[in-house]
């Protein structure tokens, strides 16, 4: 090739990459414009087109991550801030991580969101007071949160409000009055098909629809609150339905800049529109969602600002009115205020509850909505649950004067759209329905089994230290409360030799298992209690197999007792509880006749990690050790619930399901004879025993046995080619039955 072809060659590839480069910068430059202005739709073209170019770049990764975020695209932003959380390791972007984690919770993956947020606490630790390691630390707990709270056992009925209300667009429910739902809509005066705006005119305007029983009649905007140049929302009537408050913003980046509107009301007529006062609109703060209303007979006013004196973000504040003009110095709701944001206040007099929209509380993801019960003070927020939260944005939560039908907001998936399944909000409401008919057994038992297994956990050789009795007096609660003050000690046993880092990694790996769990295992008990406790008030005869382990510092028989003890601290919380409810039930003598009895298999130390040190002068691994940690629990295994007299009712049981041999030698062969007894109501026959070894045979006494009826099971163990620890298990198949009956041998083998 000749040097004329050459330099031809390399001159239009200079040339063709300095298009390139303009095209990406023009791009660029038009996609931040867009995003400033809130115009996330074209902010996402133009860096689609950007991406095309140049997807390597890590600074138009990170804005197109976050335009993606705004948008609520949560699956593409959970994508790409994971690429470039990956690429700088939260180095150039600090909020990588922690966004990752938070479009994974919004994505509904709270194991997933819980790993990334320990990460998350690990890497912004170095900034023990800062927000990035608060909400990460918050995130991982709300994360343990959600995973037990996910189930809906609401008996609400929910509807999503119908499509000439609910459009591709953002819809927000504010009050129902005079039959009327007054809400905000964000439309385009001009939008077409595949959402493009062919005006500058795309605002957030108030419109009603009238409700006539369960039907929505036709939507009208309400003219005299419409200004092309701004948005408005929010609207709350005055007690004495002479006012009309709302919220006039304008656009400030991509947020509104809002201000507190009054109007006043007659004949469904807005007039005399005029601004609230520097008392409630603080000069330079976004003051917004007004709800007026009475509290205790006099009025006020409650809105969302974030003003100075607040706790971070929006926060929600109140203040009462005096002869409807007269406006207090606002009070800022510390108690509820966090710092995230609080949004949506709507405020029951006759119950003094608050209800509020936050994004910081235990919660499924974004913005969840919570309620505070005031009693001299304002109570800790308290999640109202699925259907109404979902890992979405749910806001603006109000009741009808009814109470029998309540209203919230939702991008949730269902929502209408036309490209992004999340981004945009609508109206959905719910109502109180009938109870439904009681569960059948298999619907009380498959709801009984999603929550298990429960894991409790203890501190070493606790309850009784230095026992050999296989029961104990000791309450688990009080057990539990004991375990987590020791914390502190934990983290300095464990981190003794360390430094740095590695110092501050096993602290936070002791603080991860206590919450993640010796907590959560306490969160689980209460609710599994509870849906126990409905199945006994129905007159079910329910048992429970509960495991017990421990770790290996003592001999294998005195933790065969310990793990009895810990099993009966279990049974003496259930017999405390709530006075003594759960008592009429274990000891038979409920009147409606339900039971409740415990079968206990205290497997000792023989499923023990065998990486545990099991020396007693190396407590820091023995005892203070996470793997040590984990090793020391109880466990709800498995429930099953006897049926009723019309029912099939087929149980095998076993007095004692375990045998411990103790110390044996190989050359030793050991027999046991196992009792087992039809406790049901059918006969039952035996139809095979399988054996989890060679070492392991049974003879059974009798294959038949009616009901009340007890045989023998002969077990011959050869210890032949065991050493050490050993656990072994016979499985018992009956008729009648889905699961058979297992029957356990333990030794430790010489």
């Amino acid at each position: 090739m000749s040097r004329l072809y050459l330099i031809a060659f390399f001159l239009l590839a200079f040339i063709g990459h300095g298009f390139v480069q303009n095209d990406l910068k023009q791009f660029l430059d038009i996609a931040k414009e867009k995003y400033a202005k809130g115009d996330y739709i074209h902010a996402l073209t133009y860096y689609d087109k950007a991406m095309q170019l140049d997807s390597n770049t890590i600074d138009i990764l990170w804005n197109y991550a976050e335009t993606l975020r705004a948008y609520k695209d949560y699956r593409k932003a959970e994508y790409y801030y994971k690429k470039v959380y990956e690429r700088e390791g939260a180095e150039l972007f600090p909020y990588s991580l922690l966004y990752f984690g938070l479009m994974s919770k919004q994505n509904g993956k709270y194991d997933q969101a819980l790993e990334i947020f320990k990460k998350a606490k690990k890497t912004y630790r170095k900034d023990r007071k800062g927000y990035l390691l608060q909400k990460s630390k918050q995130e991982f707990e709300s994360c343990l949160w959600a995973k037990n709270a996910i189930t809906d056992t609401s008996t609400l009925v929910f509807e999503h409000l119908p499509n000439h209300i609910n459009t591709p667009d953002a819809e927000f429910g504010h009050r129902v009055f005079n039959n009327k739902l007054y809400y905000s809509s964000l439309r385009g005066d001009s939008v077409g098909g595949r959402e493009e705006i062919y005006t500058d005119v795309y605002k957030t305007h108030l419109f009603a629809t009238d409700i006539k029983g369960e039907i929505f009649g036709s939507t009208q905007k309400i003219k005299d609150l419409f200004w092309k140049q701004y948005s408005t929302g929010n609207g709350s009537w005055s007690p004495d339905n002479k006012r009309f408050y709302f919220s006039l913003c304008e656009d400030e980046s991509y947020n509104y800049r809002c201000k507190i509107m009054v109007a006043n009301y007659n004949n469904g007529k807005f007039t005399d529109i005029d601004s609230l006062g520097t008392i409630i609109n603080a000069p330079g703060a976004n003051t917004t969602m007004p709800f007026c209303t009475t509290w205790d007979g006099s009025e006020v006013l409650f809105f969302s600002s974030n003003r100075e004196g607040g706790q971070g973000g929006m926060d929600i504040w109140y203040s009462f009115i005096k002869n409807g003009n007269q406006y207090k110095e606002p009070k800022n709701i510390k108690r509820i205020n966090s710092l995230d944001n609080e949004l949506s206040p709507f405020w029951d007099d006759e119950t003094k509850t608050l209800y509020f929209s936050s994004s910081w509380y235990n919660g499924f993801g974004g913005y969840d909505v919570y309620k505070s019960i005031y009693t001299n003070t304002f109570g800790n927020p308290e999640n109202l649950g699925f259907p109404i939260n979902s890992p979405a944005n749910d806001i603006y939560y109000f009741q009808t004067s009814t109470k029998d039908t309540a209203y919230f907001s939702s991008n949730r998936l269902g929502s209408n759209y036309s490209k992004n399944p999340t981004c945009c909000s609508d109206i959905f409401l719910v109502r109180k329905s009938v109870p439904p008919p009681p569960p059948t057994v298999e619907e009380s038992l498959e709801e009984l089994m999603k929550r298990l297994p429960v894991t409790l956990y203890f501190h070493n050789d606790i309850p009784n230290p230095r026992s050999w009795a296989t029961t104990s007096d000791v309450n688990y609660i009080d057990s539990y409360n004991e375990y987590t003050a020791m914390i502190d000690t934990y983290k300095k046993e464990y981190s003794k030799g360390l430094f740095g880092n590695k110092s501050e990694d096993a602290k936070d790996d002791i603080e991860d298992f206590f919450r993640e769990y010796v907590d959560q295992g306490v969160r689980d008990l209460y609710i599994f209690r509870d849906l126990l406790l409905k199945e006994l008030e129905r007159g079910r005869k329910i048992q429970l197999t509960v495991k017990g382990f421990a770790s290996p510092l003592a001999k294998s028989d005195y933790n065969v007792n310990l793990t009895k003890r810990r099993i009966a601290s279990l049974v003496n919380y259930l017999n405390a509880y709530d006075g003594g409810i759960f008592r009429p039930y274990l000891n038979g003598t409920a009147e409606n006749g339900g039971e409740l009895s415990i079968v206990e298999i205290p497997f000792g130390e023989y499923t023990s990690d065998k990486l545990i040190s099991d020396n007693p002068n190396d407590k820091k691994n023995s005892v203070y050790s996470r793997v040590a940690a984990q090793e020391r629990k109880i466990e709800i295994q498995s429930v099953d619930i006897r049926r009723g007299d019309d029912e099939t009712t087929t149980l095998l049981s076993a007095k004692q399901p375990i045998h411990n041999f103790g110390e044996i030698t190989k050359d030793e062969l050991q027999t046991f004879n196992f009792t087992i007894f039809n406790s049901g109501e059918n006969p039952i026959k035996i139809e095979n025993i399988v054996s989890s070894c060679d070492c392991l045979t049974a003879h059974i006494l009798s294959s038949s046995l009616e009901p009340n009826d007890s045989t023998t099971i002969k077990i011959i163990f050869n210890p032949s080619d065991k050493s050490s620890r050993t656990v072994e298990q016979i499985q018992v198949f009956y008729t009648g039955a889905d699961e058979p009956l297992i029957l356990t041998i333990t030794a430790e083998v010489d």
